[in-house]
């Protein structure tokens, strides 16, 4: 840090050329996140004249498969759940009049943030991942999750419904959330550190392929569940602080390597190389190395939806990648802000000391 001149007014005045210059910083990072703001809603229009002229339907032909909308219904008859609530805050809170901006760094919960292709591997991984797990709330940090839940002196949750909080925005709208629930920190998670398949518009990752003894890829080996998912275009270019997609963060962390495969015995037979669990499309499971669930499937009452499978143009792909790029570099330009306005606000307060 520089001194101060002896003199009083060489002092005034750079302390007033500092101000200028973290004023002038202010104002050019606030213009590039106006410009950047104005580039993300122009392609999200674009993005969404696509699907309204495209459709947004999922279901298969059978009629058995879970629709986004289905999923949130099936989310709604929780009414006792922080996720049910979540749900129905997100529906109501306009004719409401509900204050939720200690939700803003909600991204949503598990079981809406991905698709799968068919079914029968929805039924799959829910199950696999459970209830708990699928109904879990997701958060951008850990000030999103410290703001859900509010605690006295005696570290008791407060209930009041003149909290701003999840328990008190439940109390006041007739809407008890009972138990625990778990809320997933996004940037406290332990990220993917390899590399992504190369012009994937999924930005799937590149995790090597399972190998035996004898140095080939088990028979029935169809990929890895977290490459098995699809992230629409919302939540495919939504990013961390740190530049990480959801696919490295949220579904590497909860599915890890876990693999899939086409039969059980083909699952079974592969036993040497699963570390980190593995399902089978005929019902297998095995949980992590050694440790199997048997007995009869269970049909999970929360699902991911059924993703319709239809191809989107280059240019759609293209727009997304976009999107994700300058939504990092809003994130990283907002963090700029907040530093320069404190550096203002310290010059300032050193300008009023010295006037």
């Amino acid at each position: 840090m520089s001194k101060l001149n002896p003199n009083p007014q060489d002092n005034l005045h750079s302390l007033e050329t500092i101000n200028k210059q973290h004023e002038d910083n202010l104002k050019f990072l606030t213009t590039q996140a106006n410009h950047l703001d104005e580039s993300i809603l122009d392609l999200q229009v674009s993005l969404g004249k696509y699907h309204s002229a495209n459709g947004a339907g999922t279901a298969s032909e059978s009629g058995t498969s879970c629709t986004e909308e289905e999923t949130v219904e099936r989310i709604l008859k929780l009414e006792n759940s922080a996720a049910g609530l979540l749900c129905w805050l997100n529906s109501h809170h306009t004719t409401q009049g509900l204050d939720l901006g200690f939700t803003k760094d909600v991204l949503g919960i598990v079981a809406t943030l991905a698709r799968v292709e068919d079914d029968n591997l929805s039924r799959l991984l829910s199950e696999y991942l459970g209830m708990e797990t699928m109904l879990a709330v997701v958060c951008r940090t850990y000030e999103g999750v410290k703001a859900l839940e509010r605690y006295n002196e005696e570290g008791n949750i407060k209930c009041s419904s003149m909290e701003t909080c999840l328990h008190g925005i439940g109390s006041s709208v007739g809407k008890k959330i009972n138990g625990r629930f778990l809320v997933i920190c996004l940037e406290d998670l332990r990220q993917y550190a390899g590399e992504f398949v190369a012009d994937d518009p999924q930005r799937k990752l590149a995790i090597p392929k399972p190998k035996l003894p004898n140095g080939e890829c088990p028979n029935g080996f169809l990929g890895y569940a977290v490459n098995l998912i699809n992230l629409d275009s919302r939540n495919l270019s939504f990013v961390t602080t740190n530049g990480q997609g959801l696919r490295e963060t949220l579904f590497y962390s909860v599915f890890a390597r876990l693999q899939i495969y086409k039969t059980r015995v083909e699952m079974l037979q592969a036993l040497s190389c699963i570390t980190n669990g593995a399902l089978s499309l005929d019902g297998g499971m095995i949980r992590k190395s050694g440790v199997f669930s048997l007995g009869s499937r269970k049909d999970i009452e929360v699902k991911f939806p059924v993703a319709s499978g239809e191809s989107v143009p280059a240019d759609y792909i293209k727009s997304e990648d976009m999107i994700r790029l300058m939504k990092w570099e809003r994130t990283n330009i907002a963090g700029d802000m907040r530093r320069e306005q404190e550096l203002l606000e310290y010059a300032k307060a050193n300008f009023k000391g010295q006037a």
